[in-house]
């Protein structure tokens, strides 16, 4: 049975791939999507490098996703 998924963080796909890792280092599982990658592919472009990237966690890990998230963001 899968569980409903959750965004916690939208950016770039550099941090995202660093928080993509750190995540599953600790155990939480995560998917990352490419926005931009994605509409390019389907040939229109859409966004901005910037926040073309989703990280997505399931519901039940999503406050231990953020709150990793969040200590990251406050030692950069």
């Amino acid at each position: 049975m899968s569980e409903d998924l959750v965004r916690v963080y939208t950016g770039s796909i550099v941090e995202a791939t660093y928080l993509k890792e750190m995540l599953l280092e600790n155990g939480i599982g995560c998917i990352l999507r490419d926005t931009l990658n994605e509409s390019l592919m389907a040939g229109w472009g859409s966004g901005s490098p910037e926040n073309s990237v989703v990280l997505l966690v399931e519901t039940s890990l999503s406050e231990e996703a953020e709150k990793l998230i969040g200590q990251y963001f406050d030692f950069t």
